[in-house]
């Protein structure tokens, strides 16, 4: 289901698109959103580079490993990418197969062995197909190294009197598309989720600056610590 809804967005890339990714052909329908996410990785990229120890990052819902792929060419870090969708995972380990410091695996969160630890945790447009936004933080944070940091990008959060109205527009979407179904398994999320965790905006869409320069980045930068 999630594959054919895909399709129907001309959001199934072959490899040698996802190998340039985020960059992409100007003809492209999704062209433009490609630019957003191409400047929102190039922030997260700026910000990690500063780092100058061995770092480890997982990437949670990678996808077909695009981000995942850019992290790895950062010196001295290792990054795994894990998602429960195996033929864009099989994606992932077909294109960057061949690029050190990148490994891809099959689960998510609750399969990780408890003892795994990384530096950097990044969901990149995947939080809004969790749930229960606060409880997939709260195990990531149990994954962090010392002073570690997640990253959620790429994804929107709400006032919580605009959930309503986005949650209906996401089911006239899908219902456009043939899978009013879909909406069972993607989720809004509120600022106010965020209240309990330590955390910080490092890109505020709504500030003026923002506004002025890239009118067209809608999504939010969000760093939570453990403390």
């Amino acid at each position: 289901m999630y594959l054919d809804s895909r399709g129907k967005e001309n959001r199934i890339y072959s490899d040698e698109q996802v190998a340039l990714l985020p960059s992409i052909e100007t003809s492209h329908v999704h062209y433009n959103e490609w630019q957003v996410r191409k400047r929102s990785a190039a922030r997260l990229i700026s910000y990690l580079e500063k780092m100058n120890e061995p770092r480890l990052v997982l990437e949670v819902g990678c996808g077909n490993g695009w981000l995942s792929g850019m992290v790895a060419l950062l010196e001295n870090f290792r990054v795994t990418g894990i998602d429960i969708n195996g033929a864009e995972l099989n994606q992932a380990k077909r294109v960057f197969s061949g690029r050190p410091n990148v490994y891809f695996e099959d689960g998510d969160l609750k399969t990780i062995e408890s003892g795994r630890k990384y530096d950097f945790i990044i969901f990149a447009a995947s939080i809004q197909y969790f749930s229960f936004c606060d409880q997939t933080i709260k195990l990531a944070l149990s994954h962090l190294n010392h002073a570690g940091e997640i990253h959620i990008l790429d994804s929107q959060f709400y006032r919580l009197e605009d959930l309503e109205q986005a949650r209906q527009r996401s089911s006239l979407y899908y219902k456009s598309i043939g899978h009013e179904e879909m909406t069972e398994f993607y989720f809004h999320h509120s600022w106010d989720t965020l209240n309990g965790f330590h955390h910080k905006v490092l890109y505020n869409p709504s500030e003026w600056k923002n506004r002025l320069f890239f009118k067209k980045d809608p999504f939010p930068w969000i760093c939570i610590t453990a403390r």
